[in-house]
């Protein structure tokens, strides 16, 4: 069975078309450090085939990707024409994410900032509001109080309903809910088999409340699965389209 690989990085060279699909080229530096006795490793040329219809999804073009970082995962092959692969090893892709850049990633975490400030600040003026009309009206707010039973039942009812609409919908914990499409499964998980048992049950739990038990971990920017093999499983036995996550940071 061929060694499956990942890669990361942007092309070093302009996109090809053919027929059915595309091709670039990359490459990769080896480790810095090698066993005494031992050469240290060089960087390795890849070049990448990609299906059309798996390329134009990631909303490259031939002008971005020179300039975007992705993520390639695939298996290395020797069946292809050495004028179609000018890299030292071929690659067939099998996934291809655009991964987000630092700027990008900053500019979000600056706008979710300035949002927490105006909730933060909203929240302050609705306390403030609040005190100021139970200093202008404790004259009603006395009256409220001498026939319970009758002014405050359809209140409590209300209530009552609202908190009943917004009951959660996800399992307790979920930081996101991302798209099942968009998680990455690493080849670890690819050769276990989660026990038969146990994955029946989360079915059967999904099947009584409609959501998985736990969200699944991942890393927030590659969207690579860290933990919740078996959640996944059933996820895609159930046709989820989007799946509950909690992060797992990069250090």
């Amino acid at each position: 069975m061929p060694h499956k690989m990942t890669l990361t990085g942007s092309a070093t060279g302009p996109l090809r078309e053919y027929d059915r699909y595309v091709a670039f080229d990359m490459r990769e530096k080896g480790s810095p450090s090698a066993p005494k006795g031992l050469k240290k490793s060089t960087f390795i040329s890849y070049t990448v085939f990609v299906a059309k219809k798996a390329f134009n999804k990631t909303g490259l073009t031939k002008k971005s990707i020179m300039h975007e970082k992705i993520l390639v995962q695939g298996e290395p092959t020797l069946d292809i024409p050495i004028d179609e692969c000018p890299g030292e090893i071929g690659v067939i892709c099998f996934q291809i994410t655009v991964l987000p850049n630092k700027n990008d990633k900053e500019a979000n975490d600056s706008n979710d900032k300035k949002e927490a400030k105006k909730e933060v600040s909203k929240a302050q003026e609705e306390v403030a509001a609040t005190k100021q009309e139970e200093k202008q009206e404790p004259v009603a707010k006395e009256a409220k109080t001498v026939h319970p039973d009758v002014k405050q039942t359809p209140v409590q009812e209300k209530k009552a309903a609202s908190e009943k609409k917004q009951q959660p919908i996800q399992p307790k914990g979920t930081k996101d809910v991302v798209s099942f499409d968009d998680i990455i499964v690493p080849e670890a998980f690819l050769k276990t088999r989660p026990n038969p048992v146990k994955t029946e049950e989360v079915i059967e739990f999904v099947k009584r409340t409609g959501h998985l038990d736990k969200p699944l971990t991942i890393e927030k920017e590659t969207k690579v699965l860290k933990d919740g093999y078996r959640r996944y499983i059933v996820a895609k036995t159930m046709k989820m389209d989007n799946v509950p996550v909690v992060y797992d940071y990069q250090k």
